[in-house]
């Protein structure tokens, strides 16, 4: 019965608590307070001995607390967002400061629910997989609910993780694939920017152009897909016209594999975070 009563995080007062004061925990703190969703006033985390991390997370009113233990005795909701090899260690420690009361968020890259819930003693625990682009506001988060996560908790966890990009819900079991796909993809679209801004440059175009352009140009084609409904392969016909110029690019990708090369490397990254987390 003792489940049952965990009271609901209160949604207009709670506090949130990072445990890791990383990039991470800084780009879903900057983006949580930029949207308005909680004032800096009710964020908190502890930067032991790192001054730079203490200053970026003042610099935005975020109150930066002694150590761990002042976090989660301060806090509703805690993020862990730790290094993968350190999260055992630290969940353990603070496990005797951990109440019921508290909804517990992970971060952490290929660390499972089921060992989370072990070494923190409780199972309202969601695990979070964002990536790299909440930096800019644009991450693509996925998130997986354990036992006893209630519908409020995760509306919380969506609204916290909407403010930096995008969240959806998925099976835990879909994780390593979600690592390959929207946790390694950024660079691969990287790779893929610098890569036509070389091409650009090999057609006669300066750099600095090249580069904006290019960056540019995934960006927009990146918002049509997601904004406009309409399949990918459709939007590429829009672009293509009989004989011209983008079907010759096309048919060179096309000869070049460039699909299957994309498909090659999700797969590959996926296959590699199963080897990497411990089953």
């Amino acid at each position: 019965m003792e489940m049952m009563a965990a009271p609901p995080v209160p949604a207009e007062t709670y506090k949130l608590g990072f445990i890791g004061a990383g990039k991470m925990a800084e780009s879903i703190a900057r983006g949580v307070v930029k949207s308005g969703v909680l004032p800096p006033s009710r964020i908190r985390t502890a930067a032991h001995t790192n001054q730079s991390r203490r200053a970026a997370f003042e610099s935005f009113g975020v109150q930066v607390l002694s150590d761990n233990q002042a976090v989660v005795e301060d806090s509703d909701v805690v993020i862990f967002s730790v290094k993968p090899q350190v999260v055992k260690g630290v969940v353990s420690q603070l496990r005797p400061l951990l109440s019921k009361k508290q909804l517990l968020v992970s971060v952490v890259a290929g660390v499972k629910l089921k060992d989370l819930q072990d070494w923190a003693g409780h199972d309202r625990f969601i695990r979070v997989m964002p990536n790299t682009p909440a930096a800019v506001g644009e991450a693509a988060s996925v998130m997986s609910l354990g036992g006893a996560v209630k519908e409020e908790d995760a509306e919380l966890i969506a609204t916290l993780f909407g403010s930096i990009g995008k969240i959806w819900k998925a099976d835990e079991k879909y994780f390593d694939a979600i690592t390959g796909l929207s946790g390694s993809g950024p660079a691969y679209i990287f790779l893929a920017i610098e890569a036509l801004a070389d091409g650009g440059v090999a057609a006669g175009l300066p750099r600095e152009l090249a580069l904006g352009l290019a960056s540019q140009t995934v960006l927009g084609a990146a918002s049509m897909a997601s904004k406009m409904g309409k399949h990918p392969g459709q939007l590429k016909d829009d672009v293509g016209s009989p004989g011209g110029t983008t079907i010759a690019g096309i048919h060179e990708l096309e000869k070049g594999g460039f699909r299957g090369i994309l498909m090659n490397a999700v797969i590959a990254a996926a296959k590699r975070g199963r080897e990497l987390s411990p089953s």
